[in-house]
């Protein structure tokens, strides 16, 4: 958690001016105009019986709900990313603005932003979060924001069109109605899931489909309702994960479980290792059989895995055998260089696939922005784009520059 000055635990208004100026700081708020909406909103009213340190920390979420297994399905996203996903959506005074996924706090934010001639509709699936944002947003003083009780994915045609649809939830597609719902030079930020690495993408209209104006690394609860992923998950073993939304992708606990018991082969790529979150949705999309690899603190410190899978890591997977990315120091390279972690009968072939990515990477799209996304609505033709990821209303296009 950010660290909190003594002298002002308990004053939210100057815990509220220490988060601005933080913010700042860090490249979170980068306008006055979202400065001055993160400056007004009293945070801490969107998170009753918080501490009011939890409710101002920069890169802290809040819990608001929970499913029967204890995993959270709503929260109050982190300070930071909110203000990057509003400097994303650039929201201007008189605005009709869509939230998809309520807590009431960034609605009241869009609302700053928007002025009194602009209009910030709020909807979410769940009847209990949509009742306490509507409870916290009036405690706040933010009665004109309208919520609704809805599943996101038809979005909410009676306000339509939108110059803003800003979603806050990680959505593994994007419906119709979000696109219909947008006007012509109207703009869609979304936190969008591809092979299970989540980008915050700013989406312009680019003829029949969109276009990214900016991505940033984003992580969110998933979508709930119509536009849930189908990921599917097999536990290796206590502590250890593999995780795909890829049908083509094999999951063999098997055969994976038992490679994880050969020998652990390292390879090195001679090329630096730099930008994880750049240089991971480049291997999203490019491994030929991806999947992500999770294991916990404490497998982590037995030495089985390497510390990269702690978030989860790009793993490349067949029927027993896998590879993963890693790095050491090397002062030839940056200070650090990449390289690949292998287990399996097939463990060399995976790592020379592996190891050519993060040399292409390394040589050609080594920096920030160098991907364009697009999302091409309807049916797929028979060809795919290069760099492609077929979803159910559409198709993900990347290109690298």
């Amino acid at each position: 958690m950010t660290a909190i000055d003594d002298s002002t635990a308990r004053d939210p208004d100057a815990l509220r001016a220490d988060m601005v100026r933080a913010l700042r700081d860090q490249d979170g708020i980068t306008s006055e105009s979202v400065a001055a909406a993160f400056s007004a909103v009293p945070r801490h009213l969107f998170a009753p019986g918080a501490p009011l340190a939890r409710a101002y920390d920069l890169h802290g979420i809040v819990p608001v709900k929970q499913d029967e297994h204890g995993l959270n399905t709503s929260v109050m996203s982190a300070a930071h990313l909110q203000a990057v996903m509003l400097e994303q959506a650039d929201v201007k005074p008189g605005m009709r603005v869509l939230e998809i996924g309520s807590g009431g706090y960034n609605a009241a934010l869009m609302q700053e932003l928007v002025g009194s001639d602009g209009v910030v509709t709020t909807v979410d699936i769940d009847r209990d979060i949509v009742d306490r944002a509507r409870l916290c947003l009036d405690d706040a003083g933010y009665s004109q924001v309208k919520t609704v009780l809805a599943d996101g994915e038809t979005g909410v045609p009676d306000g339509a069109p939108y110059d803003r649809i800003i979603v806050t939830a990680a959505a593994w597609d994007i419906p119709p109605s979000w696109i219909s719902g947008l006007t012509e030079n109207g703009r869609l930020v979304v936190p969008l899931t591809v092979r299970g690495t989540t980008r915050s993408i700013a989406f312009d209209r680019g003829g029949e489909g969109l276009i990214s104006h900016s991505y940033r690394l984003a992580n969110f609860v998933p979508m709930q309702g119509e536009g849930a992923a189908k990921e599917r998950k097999a536990m290796l073993r206590e502590g250890v994960a593999v995780q795909t939304d890829d049908e083509q992708v094999p999951l063999n606990v098997e055969g994976l479980n038992h490679a994880l018991d050969t020998p652990r082969r390292e390879f090195w790529s001679g090329a630096a290792y730099d930008l994880p979150d750049e240089l991971e949705l480049y291997l999203t999309l490019h491994l030929s059989s991806p999947a992500r690899l999770h294991a916990s603190a404490e497998v982590i410190a037995s030495g089985l895995v390497d510390a990269s899978t702690r978030l989860g890591v790009p793993t490349l997977v067949t029927e027993d055998s896998f590879a993963y990315r890693t790095r050491r120091e090397n002062e030839d390279t940056g200070g650090f260089e990449s390289g690949v972690v292998a287990h399996g009968p097939q463990a060399e072939a995976l790592a020379d696939e592996y190891l050519r990515l993060l040399r292409r990477w390394a040589q050609d799209h080594r920096r920030r922005g160098a991907a364009t996304i697009r999302f091409l609505p309807g049916p797929a033709s028979s060809t795919l784009p290069e760099n492609s990821v077929l979803k159910r209303h559409g198709v993900v296009a990347v290109s690298w520059h």
